[in-house]
């Protein structure tokens, strides 16, 4: 016969009795996002493994990790970032450099070609529109120098109106648009202007333009403001300084081809003084391997 087994009673627990919250307590609650709650979490459960042990520090060590987290992706996301403004610009400048011809052009060509300069110009000048609107920081800012340059060709105005813009910009494209200003000015008969901003070049020292590109492009104002003895001391510094050059053997170093035209220029303003510059001695071919 079977014996049934008495049902036990479960044991009745008493409801813990819900107290009000006072003013004090609510203040203390705080607001959390959601990412902010699943990373508070994770702090707390690892926290009770550890009680007593330096809890305050795992709260460091998840700041850490999230700081990690966060420059992580800010390096992916800017490497990527610098890649695609990279290739604009690049594409930009091509098209501001590429073929103007009334040829025909060979069906498997890739290469961008353009029936007048007018046309290469809108064309560059949209592309580099596109990297100022797409693109920011040292990208940005050389699209911009560039757009400036093409915009000479189109609207020399507004052209040179940019540039002026950018003048002020304490960096390469600072230094390239100063240096492409001073050039309109010299082509507008401005003379007076450019020497000024060929001046500032020049004292600034820059790593950009070579110093003797800048000091050359000086000396020709100077010889169209019949400025004869500031042109060739000018012209002599360069041709001077290059025949005195050495490379880091000691040896050498030819002329380049701006200290030849310094010279020949020389030779026409002052020709006993371009007498003191000598050229660079030609070290002898070196000999064949085992004699």
């Amino acid at each position: 016969m079977a014996i049934k087994k008495k049902k036990r009673k479960k044991r009745m627990i008493p409801k813990a009795t819900e107290v009000p919250m006072t003013q004090e307590e609510k203040d203390k609650i705080q607001f959390k996002d959601d990412f902010q709650k699943s990373v508070g979490e994770k702090v707390e459960d690892f926290g009770r493994k550890f009680e007593g042990k330096g809890k305050n520090i795992l709260y460091g060590v998840a700041a850490l990790g999230v700081l990690a987290v966060v420059i992580g992706t800010f390096y992916v996301w800017n490497q990527r970032s610098n890649a695609q403004a990279k290739a604009a610009l690049g594409s930009a400048i091509d098209t501001s450099q590429a073929l103007v011809t009334d040829s025909p052009v060979p069906p498997t060509s890739t290469a961008k070609v353009f029936k007048t300069e007018k046309a290469r110009a809108e064309a560059a000048i949209k592309e580099f529109d596109e990297v100022i609107k797409n693109h920011s920081g040292s990208y940005a800012e050389k699209a911009k120098y560039f757009k400036a340059v093409q915009l000479l060709k189109l609207d020399r105005a507004v052209g040179i109106k940019e540039l002026e813009a950018l003048v002020s910009i304490n960096n390469e494209v600072g230094t390239m648009a100063k240096f492409a200003l001073a050039q309109a000015k010299v082509d507008d008969g401005k003379l007076d202007e450019a020497v000024k901003l060929y001046q500032e070049l020049a004292a600034a020292g820059n790593k950009v333009i070579a110093s003797d590109t800048i000091n050359f492009a000086l000396a020709k104002i100077y010889e169209k403001q019949n400025k004869s003895k500031e042109a060739a001391d000018l012209y002599f510094n360069i041709a001077k300084q290059a025949s005195e050059a050495k490379d880091s053997d000691g040896k050498p170093v030819p002329l380049t081809q701006t200290a030849r035209e310094a010279k020949e220029k020389l030779e026409e303003l002052a020709p006993e003084r371009a007498k003191q510059i000598k050229e660079p001695e030609t070290p002898p071919p070196a000999l064949p391997l085992g004699l």
